[in-house]
């Protein structure tokens, strides 16, 4: 059933961060979505505060792992599980903001893990981590996006050789984008997708056939990714009968969930990352 978009949390506060995935033809804008990024992300650093070093709720092991080969070149993440859980625990594919596969997105990684997931932080950036907009926007524009795909399926098949018993995904800014897309890679066999201000396809026939629940979280202040654009969005899923949850934030702009962005929105991002995780638990059913 369809869900209103929500305008949520009065703050005092904007956010920023980004690059995007493949755009189909009612999305694209004559590269207008790139300068409004640039935009968004003038002035920004991936500088941790405090919650970028929140501990998991539950003891976690991370480590680098390999979980494919693209182009016979190794893939190399970032995979950390509960202490003493399974292989057959539920899986997530967590894909990094424009910055790359940098500590943020490893402490995220935990923090799923803490919840009872086994979270496989990819790298889509072979390696490469920015410390700066221009940097950062450099490596996005520079995916290759059949590339990108094939290392999603990886690391989606990499979970299911573990025993995964679902699976799921989530990503911020450039990887809310390819979280979308592995929906769309997986449209039958995905068990959730989770999208932080990620850029969206709003095309019908791009989108049919589609069956992946769906939770999005975007800033109201964000002017990469316009609020129509949300709605629209939702509308389209509602109208091919896919679970949709879209929620907006007031206050916030883009990012607002980044700890290690200059743009942090406390309130917001703990409210989203509430419902993340409540959206997640009913879909994936994590070990407790």
């Amino acid at each position: 059933m369809r869900e209103p978009i929500l305008l949520v949390l009065t703050l005092a506060a904007a956010v920023s961060s980004c690059g995007g995935p493949p755009r189909d033809a009612s999305a694209s804008d004559g590269g207008r979505y790139e300068d409004r990024l640039a935009a968004e992300h003038a002035g920004d650093a991936p500088d941790a505060s405090p919650a970028a070093r929140a501990e998991p709720r539950r003891p976690v092991t991370g480590a680098a792992v390999t979980y494919g080969e693209v182009g016979g070149k190794a893939l190399t993440g970032y995979l950390a599980t509960p202490d003493g859980a399974p292989d057959s625990i539920p899986g997530l594919v967590v894909i990094h903001e424009w910055w790359g596969l940098n500590d943020n997105i490893r402490s995220m990684a935990r923090q799923l893990a803490g919840e009872g997931y086994a979270a496989l932080a990819v790298d889509l950036y072979g390696g490469q981590v920015a410390e700066t907009p221009d940097r950062a926007g450099q490596l996005a524009r520079s995916v290759d996006e059949d590339r990108a795909r094939a290392n999603l399926r990886a690391a989606y098949r990499f979970l299911e050789g573990r025993g995964a018993a679902r699976i799921g995904s989530i990503g911020w800014c450039f990887g809310g984008g390819w979280s979308l897309q592995t929906a769309l890679l997986f449209p039958d066999s995905l068990d959730a997708a989770v999208l932080y201000y990620g850029h969206l396809v709003t095309d019908p026939d791009s989108l049919a056939g589609l069956e992946v629940p769906i939770q999005g979280h975007f800033g109201a202040e964000d002017a990469s990714i316009p609020l129509d654009q949300v709605r629209h969005f939702g509308e389209v899923l509602d109208s091919l009968g896919v679970d949709e949850h879209m929620y907006v934030y007031r206050g916030a702009g883009h990012a607002f969930a980044n700890p290690s962005g200059t743009r942090y929105v406390e309130a917001a991002a703990d409210t989203a990352w509430g419902r993340t995780l409540a959206f997640l638990s009913r879909h994936l059913e994590p070990a407790r």
